[in-house]
C-alpha cells in the first residue's frame, strides 16, 4: 500500500481549495489518507483539519524553500513512496527525490506560463491516476463545532445569513466597499440579514467602513478571528458574495451558494471548477475575456439582481 505525500506550491488559499478536489482523488486511489506539504499562507492545517483523505499537513515558509534541506528533513524520516507535486518547480522535484521518494509525479518542467490552474490541476490529477474526477473541492467541518457556532453568534434560518469576501489579495481585485454596503443595505430592505465580514487585520479599514455605516448593526467581523474559528461560523450560512478571494472560495467548498465578483482575475482557472460557485464579470465582458488586468466594473444593481436570485 503506498505512502504519498502532496505537495503544493501555491501560496493563496484559494488555490488550495481548488487543490482539494485532487487531494481526495488520489487519497481514494491509493486507499489511504495522505499527507499535505503546503506553505502557510494557505492555512492548510486549518482547512483540512477535519479531512478524512488527510492524515497530516506539513507546513513549511518562504525561508524553507529558500534553504530546502529544512523541508527535506521533515518529510524524509517518513518514508513516503510516492509524490504529488502541483508544481512545475524543479526545486520540489529535488526535495521529493532527496527526500528517498521513488516515484514522484509532477508538472512539466517549466511549463508554467498561460496555465489554467484549474484545468491544469483537474488534467495532471485525471492523466496520474487515470481516472475521471470530480472538481467541485469539499471542506469538511466538525459538527459539533458548528452547532457551537450557531449558539455563539445566534444563527438561525429566521435571518438570511451571508458571508461576504470583501478583502482580495490586491485593490484591483476588490468591489468598492461603499458597492458593498449599499448592497447589503438593499438586501436587508428584502430580507432580514446577518452579513458576516470575511477578512483579515489587513483589511479593518474596509470593515470599519461596513461596521460604521447604517447596516453595521446586522454584521459581525471575522479580522480577529483565525481561519479554523471562522469556518464553523461559514458553514452554518447558506449564501456567500465575494470578490475571487479564500473566503469565497471556503465557503464554496463548504457547500455556500457563492456569487463571487470576478473583476481582476480569470474565471476561467479560478470560478468554473465548482457548482456552488456563480460567477459575475464586468459588464462587456465575458467569463472567457476577463482576465488579469481587466480592471472592469460591476454595478450595485447587477450584483443585487444576481444576490436575489442566487437567495429566492
Amino acid at each position: 500500500m503506498s505512502k504519498a505525500i502532496v505537495t503544493i506550491k501555491s501560496m493563496g488559499i484559494g488555490d488550495l481549495c481548488i487543490l482539494i478536489s485532487s487531494i481526495q482523488a488520489i487519497s481514494k486511489k491509493i486507499t489511504k489518507p495522505v499527507t499535505i506539504l503546503a506553505q502557510k499562507n494557505t492555512h492548510a492545517y486549518a482547512i483540512l483539519k477535519h479531512d478524512p483523505h488527510v492524515e497530516e499537513v506539513i507546513e513549511f515558509d518562504s525561508k524553507e524553500i529558500r534553504g530546502f534541506f529544512n523541508i527535506i528533513k521533515k518529510i524524509k524520516p517518513k518514508q513516503f513512496d510516492q509524490s504529488y507535486i502541483f508544481s512545475d518547480s524543479i526545486r520540489f522535484y529535488l526535495i521529493s527525490k532527496l527526500s528517498g521518494i521513488k516515484e514522484n509525479f509532477h508538472y512539466n518542467f517549466f511549463s508554467k506560463k498561460g496555465k489554467n490552474f484549474f484545468k491544469t490541476a483537474k488534467e495532471f490529477t485525471e492523466k496520474t491516476l487515470n481516472t475521471k474526477i470530480d472538481s467541485s473541492s469539499k471542506i469538511y467541518v466538525n459538527k459539533n463545532d458548528v452547532e457551537n457556532a450557531k449558539n455563539k453568534y445566534n444563527i438561525t434560518d429566521e435571518t438570511k445569513n451571508i458571508v461576504c469576501g470583501i478583502s482580495a489579495s490586491g485593490p484591483t481585485k476588490r468591489w468598492d466597499i461603499n458597492n458593498y454596503i449599499k448592497l447589503f443595505e438593499n438586501l436587508n430592505l428584502k430580507f432580514k440579514c446577518k452579513f458576516f465580514l470575511a477578512g483579515g487585520p489587513d483589511d479593518e479599514d474596509l470593515i470599519k467602513k461596513v461596521m460604521n455605516s447604517s447596516i453595521g448593526k446586522n454584521c459581525i467581523s471575522f479580522a480577529a478571528m483565525d481561519i479554523a474559528e471562522t469556518i464553523p461560523i461559514i458553514a452554518t450560512c447558506k449564501y456567500c458574495i465575494s470578490n475571487d478571494t479564500g473566503f469565497g472560495h471556503i465557503s464554496a467548498g463548504l457547500g455556500l451558494q457563492s456569487l463571487m465578483l470576478f473583476i481582476d482575475s480569470p474565471p476561467t482557472a479560478y470560478g468554473l471548477y465548482t457548482k456552488n460557485i456563480s460567477i459575475l464579470v464586468p459588464e462587456g465582458e465575458t467569463i472567457e475575456t476577463t482576465t488579469h488586468d481587466t480592471l472592469g466594473t460591476i454595478s450595485v444593481d447587477e450584483v443585487l439582481k444576481n444576490a436575489l436570485e442566487l437567495m429566492n
